[in-house]
């Protein structure tokens, strides 16, 4: 399990960086500290109440945890992150590449009340004090922000989100809705799988060789003598930013894997499946 002590050598990474708060320990996106207009934050399993592989921080509701953990896992995040549970919308994550814009209207959706809406995995707002959450085990949080538009995106891409690039709907989606432009965006790329622990299938390597071309996929791509492949899902999402438009310069890519740290991450992969569920949060001053 994370050992506080370890917090100050944690924090000598470069694109994140870990807070202690009373209760909780959280990850922070250190280009998006840099918008005074923004709060960030990821998960880890540290600082809730929930027992046993479910963390102490789990916040799924769908993994067989008590609901009442749950919410208090919330609450406890949200105190540490300066944000009311009742102002956060949960994404309904079927891994799809389909964005919705919320706002007020739907706060609390996914926590406190029931979703009007199913099957999204990207969320986009330009409403202050509306926080945009999803959920993550292994796969990778996408955090989008537009100083220009004072617009936000958040979303969830998994093999199958990264190969069909929700990267790519969820900009245009704040396109449409704000008037982004790619060129104006911090990107981030959160914590999640490295691409020395993703193993996957030919079939799945297929599709990537397909969606990227020759000289991409074979940075995304090493094969292995069992027929297998290791994915590199952080490049992958990389190439969908900056083929998005979004300048280099403007990508951060991650420097933590949720499989080698499952200790105080959560990690599908590493547990077998018996785990909880980590989740981001990106929100409006």
């Amino acid at each position: 399990m994370f050992d506080r002590k370890q917090a100050k050598k944690i924090e000598g990474i470069q694109t994140t960086r870990v807070v202690l708060s009373e209760e909780v320990a959280l990850i922070e996106q250190e280009a998006l500290n840099h918008l005074p207009w923004l709060k960030n934050g990821f998960s880890t399993r540290i600082g809730g109440v929930s027992t046993g592989y479910f963390g102490e921080m789990n916040l799924s509701f769908t993994v067989g945890d008590e609901e009442k953990n749950v919410l208090e896992n919330f609450r406890r995040m949200g105190k540490a992150l300066g944000i009311c549970v009742e102002d956060m919308v949960y994404s309904h994550q079927t891994h799809t590449t389909n964005v919705m814009r919320v706002g007020n209207r739907q706060k609390g959706m996914g926590i406190i009340r029931e979703r009007d809406f199913s099957d999204i995995d990207g969320l986009v707002t330009n409403e202050p004090g509306v926080c945009l959450v999803t959920s993550y085990a292994d796969c990778v949080p996408l955090y989008f922000a537009d100083p220009v538009h004072k617009a936000i995106g958040l979303s969830h891409s998994g093999w199958r989100g990264t190969v069909g690039n929700i990267c790519q709907n969820t900009i245009e989606k704040m396109n449409d809705e704000f008037g982004t432009k790619p060129e104006d965006l911090i990107a981030c790329i959160g914590p999640s799988i490295c691409g020395n622990c993703y193993e996957v299938s030919s079939d799945v390597a297929s599709q990537f060789q397909k969606a990227y071309g020759k000289d991409q996929s074979e940075k995304i791509l090493v094969a292995k003598e069992d027929g297998k492949y290791f994915l590199n899902l952080h490049l992958a999402n990389y190439y969908n930013m900056v083929n998005a438009g979004v300048k280099e310069e403007n990508v951060f890519l991650p420097d933590l894997c949720t499989c080698c740290n499952s200790s105080w991450l959560h990690s599908h992969r590493a547990s077998g499946g018996k785990r909880g569920g980590l989740c981001a949060f990106l929100c409006i001053r």
